[in-house]
């Protein structure tokens, strides 16, 4: 099963810009084992349209998947950098230092900041 959870990528964000995200737990239904992935995308006009996308995806893989939060993330790809901040007014705000080692693992030369701004 860890290995199913495994396979699921940590990151789907979009290449550049500033977008709404919402960090991810998921799960085996009824397993204990998760993982956590950030998903995010200007597509989006509400947090909420992000998860009505990635949940019935995760469904069909058999996962179970629950909203931790969300905010936005400002990225730079030229410059190489990445900004979470802000947070979700129906999900709350992710922890955003969470989600910044899920990106670092993806973006590994990048400078990845976070911080409790709205803006």
């Amino acid at each position: 099963m860890a290995g199913q959870l495994e396979s699921l990528r940590g990151v789907e964000i979009d290449p550049d810009g500033t977008f709404k995200y919402i960090l991810v737990r998921v799960q085996r239904a009824g397993g204990a084992e998760h993982r956590d992935v950030v998903r995010g995308t200007a597509a989006a006009e509400f947090h909420n349209h992000i998860f009505e996308k990635v949940n019935p995806e995760m469904e069909k893989l058999g996962f179970e998947c629950k909203c931790l939060g969300g905010g936005k993330i400002d990225h730079n790809s030229k410059d190489k950098k990445m900004r979470v901040f802000g947070l979700s007014t129906g999900y709350g705000k992710a922890d955003h230092a969470v989600t910044v080692e899920i990106l670092k693992k993806v973006y590994q030369d990048y400078e990845i900041t976070w911080s409790d701004d709205k803006k």
